[in-house]
């Protein structure tokens, strides 16, 4: 197949790539500099979002579109300009990839829109599937809601998959990597309570769930990202500590979290028990679906 990725430098983008290429399809990464990109076999660069770009004239006859493009929730405090550039950034690009899909002679099939659970809100009680609806105000809510709905806007050319991920666990970056510091210095324990709930997904799992989801026609609509099996923070904590052989000690309190990261300590401070539904109904298998053996693999190199 032939397959575009807006976001296709990034942390999953780069994963996605690369299992895309080892399996023989072409790749075409969106991008605004082609120029400094690295030459890679069966990869080509498509400058876009500068002015005078017509992307559209390199893409006739793609078979899918995936869009993970979008300022890095994780750099950062939540200032007012950082929210600002975290909701343009995907607007912006979800846009301009509806109307790329539009100027298109032959339209690919799918568009796969990458996006987040915190559509539905923190809960320590609640179970969400894709059948759930959005019951928060929250910034990041708001977020997902409008990013979707950008998304949604190609509905009429082909079959739009919102893809929903949890936290994304891999080796090299996002958030395990942040996460390993305290447990190394022998002072790791609860973010915050440890009773918030954490939906995560192996990366290895969340590249394989993409791929699926481009490549199954009976999915549509949101797809819940992230691992059957989701577990409280303490359980994660404690899992991560007996991987790294190191000890677990007290919480770090939640407002102190609160003071360190601002707003943006709602990912670590706050969850939500999400399952992913559509992707067990529709056959797709998981390599991880329990923290333990998923922590393992991760940091075996390590």
């Amino acid at each position: 197949m032939k397959i575009v990725i807006a976001g296709g430098s990034g942390f999953i983008g780069t994963a996605l790539t690369n299992k895309l290429t080892e399996n023989g399809h072409h790749v075409y990464i969106l991008t605004r500099k082609a120029a400094t990109k690295p030459a890679k076999e069966n990869v080509t660069y498509v400058e876009w979002l500068n002015e005078g770009d017509v992307p559209e004239e390199k893409l006739n006859g793609v078979d899918a579109i995936i869009n993970l493009a979008g300022e890095n929730l994780n750099s950062g405090r939540w200032t007012t300009k950082k929210k600002q550039e975290i909701m343009e950034s995907r607007i912006v690009a979800t846009r301009e990839i509806v109307r790329i899909i539009r100027a298109l002679e032959t339209k690919p099939e799918v568009l796969f829109n990458g996006s987040a659970i915190g559509y539905y809100g923190i809960s320590e009680t609640e179970t969400f599937t894709e059948d759930s609806q959005n019951n928060t105000s929250d910034f990041l809510g708001d977020v997902v809601e409008k990013w979707e709905q950008e998304a949604s806007n190609a509905k009429d050319d082909l079959r739009v998959v919102y893809g929903r991920f949890g936290i994304v666990l891999g080796k090299e970056d996002g958030a395990l990597k942040k996460m390993l510091l305290p447990f190394k210095l022998f002072i790791g324990g609860n973010l915050g309570t440890g009773k918030q709930w954490m939906s995560w997904i192996h990366l290895d799992d969340l590249v394989d769930a993409i791929i699926f989801s481009i490549e199954t026609p009976s999915i549509v609509g949101p797809v819940n990202m992230t691992a059957p099996q989701p577990v409280v923070m303490k359980e994660f904590g404690k899992s991560l500590a007996s991987v790294l052989n190191r000890p677990y000690w007290a919480p770090v309190p939640k407002f102190l979290l609160k003071a360190t990261l601002g707003e943006m300590s709602i990912l670590v401070v706050e969850g939500q028990r999400v399952i992913p539904k559509v992707l067990q109904e529709n056959g797709f298998s998981f390599k991880y679906d329990e923290i333990k053996p998923a922590l393992e693999d991760l940091l075996s190199a390590k």
